[in-house]
């Protein structure tokens, strides 16, 4: 999505089993809200794999990598290290110096923007070191509140993008979800249905497809079954 920087999302820290379903669905936020790539721990293979497969289906570009070396990723990340932790500054109050540090901020005067710096987004897990907060240039906080890590880097990359990444254009995708009041209608990709006529040929809220006979993407668990 960010052509003139990259910002990608480690998630630091996985306990097999326990988080799966929390590390899967930090990088399926991270890759449906503009990331460009998420880094796990190299024991979240299975994550790893519906993240990818997702990709494949939905679309990117977004890629997927299995690192065992968090702690080096972290300090020898040339660019801005962002925190995300419920101890940190509110992130409406450094939300724009964040912004202005990896050049997405609109300056008042024109050619005095900041140049585009990478970002590296931290998503802890049960524990983190205290070196990453002193390594960290913000340690950002969403409510300052107890809440899902999930939530967090939601509303985290919303601010960043300021709403741009909801109208992000998918490449690549085998299908599509068509925007709709009711039912839940998926269409191939390179369909475009007519005014009117989704139903027609998309999959149906019951997940019976009357094009192509597939079954419905609310069958494709984006995540582990708890």
């Amino acid at each position: 999505m960010n052509d003139a920087r990259e910002v990608v999302v480690l998630r630091y820290g996985h306990r097999p089993g326990r988080d799966d379903r929390m590390t899967t669905h930090v990088g399926l936020t991270a890759r449906a809200l503009g990331a460009d790539r998420v880094i796990f721990p190299d024991n979240a293979g299975q994550s790893a794999e519906t993240v990818r497969g997702v990709t494949d289906r939905f679309g990117g570009p977004f890629a997927v990598e299995l690192r065992d070396d968090q702690k080096a990723i972290v300090k020898s990340f040339e660019g801005v290290v962002v925190h995300l932790t419920m101890y940190g500054e509110r992130v409406q109050d450094v939300e724009a110096e964040v912004r202005e540090a990896v050049g997405l901020d609109e300056p008042e005067v024109v050619g005095e923007a900041s140049p585009p710096r990478d970002l590296l987004v931290v998503v802890g897990g049960e524990k983190v070191p205290w070196a990453l907060y002193e390594r960290a240039d913000f340690n950002v906080g969403v409510t300052n509140q107890p809440h899902s890590e999930v939530a967090g880097l939601a509303v985290f990359l919303d601010r960043l993008f300021d709403g741009a990444e909801l109208d992000r254009e998918w490449e690549h995708a085998d299908r599509r979800v068509v925007p709709e009041a009711t039912g839940k209608t998926v269409v191939d990709a390179d369909d475009v249905p007519a005014s009117g006529d989704d139903d027609a040929t998309g999959t149906d809220e019951r997940g019976a497809d009357a094009g192509t006979g597939e079954r419905g993407a609310e069958h494709d668990d984006a995540g582990e079954r708890d």
